[in-house]
């Protein structure tokens, strides 16, 4: 998918857009590139075309609901939905394992720092089910952390996205 095309997609269906995007990446779906959504929208934002701050509320408000989904999953069907996972990606099992102990320690400030981090950041929501986290901890620590990974990316493109576009034409 190209800029163009992403574009496009954003003047059809608006704020929506953003929104499904950051969901299903923050669902951990392959393919939905919010690394690209957040920074196209912060360029948006820049130009005028949506606000900054509504944006930012959009992509927090998507990627915290596509961490309800996990934390929910993991919480009602983690060892089931894990057992699966480890047969189709084994070589992921002592991480998860490793995150589900430093959950059990750290708690909300695991699930924190977890949310700062590229690949953990979608998948702690699981291991934080599973271990049957506070819910308002988690999602207190997941909001923060959200809202810190997406200010990031939507403040690039917002700050130097269209120089960016400019020194790739």
């Amino acid at each position: 998918m190209n800029i163009q095309a992403l574009t496009q997609y954003f003047l059809d269906y608006g704020a929506f857009f953003i929104y499904l995007i950051v969901f299903l990446e923050y669902l951990n779906l392959p393919g939905f590139p919010a690394g690209v959504i957040m920074p196209l929208a912060g360029i948006w934002a820049a130009k005028g075309e949506i606000s900054f701050p509504l944006v930012i509320l959009i992509s927090v408000g998507a990627g915290l609901t596509g961490s309800w989904v996990l934390y929910f999953l993991g919480r009602f069907g983690g060892a089931k939905v894990l057992g699966i996972y480890f047969k189709k990606f084994p070589k992921q099992k002592p991480m998860i394992e490793e995150k589900i102990e430093m959950l059990r320690q750290k708690g909300g400030v695991g699930v924190f720092v977890s949310k700062l981090l590229p690949m953990v950041r979608t998948l702690i929501s699981i291991p934080a089910g599973m271990v049957r986290m506070d819910f308002a901890v988690y999602t207190m620590s997941s909001v923060l952390g959200i809202f810190l990974w997406n200010l990031a990316f939507v403040g690039a493109g917002y700050f130097f996205g269209e120089a960016a576009i400019h020194a790739l034409a």
